[in-house]
């Protein structure tokens, strides 16, 4: 426990600091460091936690740099073994910390692991962000034990066993952190949004695994920092999810996507169209304008990560989840 450190990116999130870090304080073991990285906020996030929890360490960053470029800075900051990046509007309960360093401690082959996350706001059913572990599909989309597309499920203890993953969900993500120094961490470039499966899949190609530990239970909020329905988070999400699998996927695979993604997204935004959601299918339409404007870039990036790929992931699942999704398949045991 000494050497693990529980690591809060914050930006002008004091409602956030005052509901939620409260239990991190209870849950989380003496002997573990609890940091807040500010991550150049203009409201009294800093005075709050100075005032109230004094023994919590501060960094400052002098600007927002996002959630990537964020934890990049601050975690050069934090001498640890293990990092735990936590989000701010995460409630975390009794004995969160203790199966995630033992799941890194007890097998050297696993980089990253992930608790069970489980809605805030209906405490019975699991986050959107996470659920009980992170999947892809063979072309690019991410879904999870417990969560396909928009169709969440209740907990009913169903994955409560340790399972391999594909990512474990950057809202309470726990890592080596020597691992997360040599391959260089987040993409800064990313900002926000898929940096944490990005960082899974090249975790993968070093020849490593992820899990999720579901004895590890925590409550996340979700949307706190940019809410669900923005068209600049949809915008993230498409351009980085892009990126990464120029970035990071075998050459079958990103001729597959080459083809095939194109024809479904512009199937996504003609919906928001029909919708009467503009600004939702122009978000849809810049990812694609500025992912290819990238193009010279994640080539190089490219290089970069596949130059240095020891194996192949195991955990892509080779079939399409939204072909799956329409043909009723709605939960995780259905899909799988």
């Amino acid at each position: 426990m000494k050497r693990t450190a529980v690591v809060i990116l914050n930006w002008n999130g004091r409602e956030h600091l005052e509901q939620f870090l409260p239990s991190v304080v209870e849950h989380t073991p003496r002997a573990v460091r609890i940091v807040v990285a500010d991550n150049g906020s203009t409201d009294s996030s800093v005075r709050f936690i100075e005032e109230h929890y004094p023994t919590i360490e501060i960094i400052r960053l002098d600007r927002n740099y996002g959630f990537a470029e964020g934890y990049n800075r601050a975690l050069r900051e934090v001498d640890a073994e293990y990092f735990i990046l936590l989000n701010s509007d995460v409630e975390v309960t009794d004995g969160w910390v203790e199966p995630l360093v033992a799941t890194l401690t007890n097998d050297l082959s696993v980089a990253a692991v992930a608790p069970k996350l489980r809605s805030y706001g209906r405490r019975d059913e699991f986050e959107y962000a996470g659920a009980a572990g992170g999947y892809i599909d063979i072309l690019g989309y991410p879904f999870c034990r417990g969560r396909i597309l928009s169709t969440i499920e209740r907990d009913c203890g169903q994955y409560d066993t340790p399972k391999e993953v594909f990512w474990a969900s950057g809202a309470a993500f726990c890592c080596r952190a020597d691992l997360f120094r040599t391959l260089g961490g987040f993409d800064a470039d990313f900002f926000a949004h898929m940096e944490e499966i990005d960082l899974c899949w090249r975790m993968h190609l070093a020849g490593y695994r992820i899990m999720v530990e579901p004895r590890s239970v925590v409550y996340h909020l979700g949307g706190g920092t940019m809410p669900n329905e923005s068209p600049n988070k949809l915008y993230l999400n498409y351009r980085n999810n892009l990126a990464m699998l120029f970035k990071c996927a075998p050459t079958p695979q990103r001729l597959l996507v080459a083809v095939a993604r194109p024809v479904c997204d512009m199937l996504s935004a003609l919906i928001y169209i029909i919708k009467g959601q503009m600004p939702m299918a122009r978000a849809v339409m810049r990812a694609y304008r500025d992912f290819l404007d990238w193009h010279g870039e994640l080539a190089a990036k490219r290089r970069a990560v596949r130059s240095g790929a020891k194996t192949e992931s195991r955990m892509i699942y080779r079939g399409s989840m939204v072909i799956r999704y329409a043909l009723g398949r709605r939960h995780f045991e259905d899909m799988m």
